[in-house]
């Protein structure tokens, strides 16, 4: 791991893929090893949905104990986030097929949408850990759109059971922090298409 984190501020957004919160928690730990102050933003979902993977609150506890910052919940504490040019990067992670479609056509309807259409205001990138079970459906053009656009990067990604579940992608968890490094150096991480286990 590189200096390259060290005293850059990074918005960590959360949605609603249950199944993954235990394979984020590493990374935003290692963001702040890195040196790098971490705001979390969630969603409605997250901060409400108890599932067989946890209850809300308990996750909630954990990412603010990670942090040492208050989640933030709601689209007016993140709008400052683009005239203040607070964020040095964005990460959403993991990132549903949802919110997914939403960023690749321009929807802010939530507190994690609203941070990342803010950062993206200021020139500065959006590194974004998809974990969806349809990026290989109706959700592949959205892909295809976020692929080509302006500082938006993606951590490398591959299907996670390619017969039970044939159009799901999960983002490699473990290359979350090598690509927020290589987004602030305006590059995407590779390769891109990454086998999954």
């Amino acid at each position: 791991m590189s200096a390259l984190l060290q005293g850059k501020t990074i918005g960590f957004g959360i949605t609603g893929s249950h199944c993954t919160y235990a394979e984020v928690m590493g990374p935003m730990e290692a963001l702040r090893r890195a040196g790098a102050r971490v705001i979390p933003v969630a969603t409605y979902t997250v901060l409400n949905t108890d599932t067989r993977f946890g209850a809300a609150e308990d996750w909630i506890a954990r990412i603010e104990e990670i942090t040492g910052e208050r989640i933030l919940s709601t689209i007016p504490e993140v709008e400052p986030f683009g005239p203040k040019k607070m964020l040095d990067a964005f990460v959403i992670s993991p990132m549903t097929g949802n919110t997914l479609a939403k960023l690749a056509n321009a929807i802010t309807d939530s507190p994690v949408l609203m941070a990342a259409k803010a950062t993206l205001r200021n020139g500065r990138p959006v590194v974004v850990a998809i974990s969806t079970n349809d990026a290989l459906g109706l959700n592949a053009a959205n892909i295809a759109k976020l692929l080509v656009a302006r500082n938006i990067y993606f951590v490398p990604f591959g299907q996670d059971d390619p017969f039970g579940k044939p159009t799901s992608l999960v983002a490699k968890m473990d290359r979350l922090v090598p690509a927020v490094e290589a987004a602030l150096r305006g590059e995407q991480l590779k390769p891109l298409l990454v086998t999954v286990e």
